[in-house]
């Protein structure tokens, strides 16, 4: 991958950036998305937050590539501690899991005062950053799924602004859109499709080895059966 053929999911993530952004990727790597944006938009400027010296070298070397160390700035720090409060406009968290994007989000709280849009992209488990983007008065505005490389990646866009919104707009189980998605509910794309397929074969799976077991979780046990009931809901829609 390189600057000029970024891969099909970092290139859905930069489009979610409006012109002129002032943004922060964070676990940038070689500052590919950074670099990719700037090269198409002669206002945007970013930092590229690397919390490892070998990205971050990467990254210094890719800026310094194509001459855009003026409006990128590569910084070495765990998490949003590369930026000062106030300073951004967007961040960007992708390529990590669900948990630990909600664990950066979560210890960088005081650095988004000033962040009107938060764009994540996690491997796993996006229910988790749904449930603090809600509970953060962070609003979902848009969501999308892909398939690239035989794994299937969600985006998460998210603004200050009430978080009800999002979930209002569609007379659904809560729970159930904290875990699917409420646009990724509504657009039914073919990705969705496949991961929701996917996720039922994992979940009949879980519960067959669930019911051999001597001691039962009656808790565990419902909430998989719930899960189930919702796949073949959209599966069967």
């Amino acid at each position: 991958m390189n600057v000029n053929q970024l891969s099909q999911r970092l290139a859905l993530v930069a489009g979610f950036l409006p012109k002129g952004a002032y943004f922060a990727d964070i676990g940038s790597d070689h500052a590919y998305l950074p670099c990719y944006v700037c090269l198409n938009d002669p206002e945007a400027k970013a930092v590229a937050g690397e919390v490892n010296k070998g990205p971050f070298d990467s990254a210094l070397n890719e800026v310094k590539k194509h001459e855009l160390h003026d409006r990128i700035d590569v910084r070495l720090g765990d998490g949003l501690e590369v930026i000062a409060p106030d300073e951004m406009k967007q961040i960007i968290i992708a390529g990590m899991g669900g948990p630990l994007i909600r664990d950066i989000l979560e210890k960088g709280k005081n650095k988004l005062t000033s962040v009107e849009r938060v764009i994540t992209q996690p491997n796993i488990d996006s229910r988790s950053i749904r449930k603090w983007y809600y509970e953060n008065g962070f609003n979902l505005v848009d969501e999308t799924i892909v398939e690239e490389g035989g794994h299937i990646y969600e985006i998460l866009v998210a603004e200050k602004g009430n978080p009800d919104n999002a979930y209002q707009n569609l007379q659904e189980d809560f729970q159930k859109q904290l875990w699917l998605g409420p646009f990724l509910l509504q657009q039914r794309s073919s990705a969705f499709i496949q991961k929701c397929r996917e996720e039922l074969d994992k979940k009949v799976y879980v519960l067959n080895q669930m019911k051999q077991a001597t001691a039962v979780n009656q808790e565990k046990l419902n909430m998989i059966n719930q899960e189930i009931q919702w796949l073949e809901e959209v599966l069967h829609s």
